[in-house]
C-alpha cells in the first residue's frame, strides 16, 4: 500500500540491480517513478546499470504510489482475503474501510497515461518546429533501441505497419510504480483501450500481479499526433526471466 514507506530488502535491491542489467543497452529518453521509497530505489538501480542514460533525471510522481488499502495496510496479504471473505468478495476488488477503489486507482491510471501522451504529442511538436532538426533518433547506434525481449518473449517488437521505414522513437519512457496498481494499468490498456495482446497470454497472466521487478513493455503509437485512440501494442507481460 501506500502508509508503509518501507525501503527495499537485500533481496529487492539484488532484483533491481538484474532488472538493471537486464536492461542496460537501452537508452530511455524519460524514467518516472512512484514517489514511495521502494519504487525509488529500484528506478535508481535501473538507472546505474544503464549503458546510456545514468544521469537521466528521474522525475517522481504520487499518482504512481500503489493502491492504498486502508486499515489493511501493513498487515499481511492474508488478513486482506480474510477481510474480503467475510465482507462475501472477491480479494482483488475487494476495498478495506479506508482504501481506494478500483476505480480510484484506474483514474490514477488513466490521467497519468494521458498525460505521458500528451507529454509525447508536445515534444514532437517541439521537434517540428526546428527547421532542419534532425529527428531525435538520428545518428543514434541502433543497438542502444535494442530491447532484449527476443530470447525472453513470445512476440518480438512490431516493426513500422506500412510506412516503409523504421520506426522513430519519439519517447523510450520507464515507468516504475507496484503490481496492484500496474495490474489496474493493464486492464485499462486491454478493457478500455483495446490493446493488442500477446497471442499465448494466458487470462490468468493478464490478471496476475506482476512479480517484484518484472517488466512489461508497451508500444504506444498517436496517429498525427491525435491523443484520442491511442494504438497499443503490449510486447511482453511481467516478464521476469532476469530473476
Amino acid at each position: 500500500g501506500q502508509g508503509v514507506d518501507e525501503p527495499l530488502s537485500a533481496t529487492g535491491f539484488r532484483q533491481a540491480d538484474a532488472a538493471g542489467l537486464f536492461l542496460s543497452n537501452v537508452t530511455f529518453t524519460h524514467v518516472f517513478s512512484s514517489d514511495l521509497l521502494r519504487a525509488k530505489q529500484t528506478a535508481a538501480a535501473i538507472l546505474r546499470k544503464n549503458r546510456f542514460c545514468k544521469d537521466l533525471e528521474i522525475k517522481y510522481d504520487a499518482r504512481l504510489r500503489e493502491r492504498k488499502y486502508g486499515v489493511a495496510e501493513g498487515r499481511p496479504l492474508t488478513d486482506l482475503k480474510a477481510m474480503a471473505k467475510d465482507a462475501g468478495e472477491q480479494c482483488p476488488s475487494f476495498t478495506p474501510s479506508g482504501g481506494e477503489t478500483l476505480d480510484e486507482v484506474t483514474a490514477r491510471v488513466t490521467d497519468f497515461f494521458e498525460f505521458l501522451c500528451q507529454l509525447v504529442v508536445e515534444l514532437e511538436q517541439k521537434e517540428h518546429g526546428k527547421l532542419g532538426a534532425p529527428g531525435r533518433s538520428s545518428g543514434t547506434s541502433g543497438e542502444q533501441f535494442v530491447f532484449p525481449w527476443t530470447n525472453h518473449c513470445s512476440e518480438a517488437e512490431p516493426s513500422s505497419e506500412g510506412s516503409g521505414s523504421s520506426t522513430v522513437l519519439d519517447a523510450n519512457i520507464l515507468v516504475v510504480s507496484h503490481g496492484a496498481y500496474m495490474r489496474n494499468w493493464i486492464g485499462y490498456f486491454v478493457s478500455d483501450l483495446n490493446c493488442t495482446l500477446p497471442a499465448n497470454l494466458t487470462k490468468s497472466q493478464l490478471s496476475s500481479v506482476s512479480p517484484n521487478t518484472g517488466i512489461s513493455h508497451f508500444i504506444i503509437k498517436l496517429e498525427n499526433g491525435s491523443l484520442l485512440n491511442p494504438k497499443i501494442t503490449c510486447v511482453c507481460l511481467n516478464q521476469d526471466s532476469h530473476l
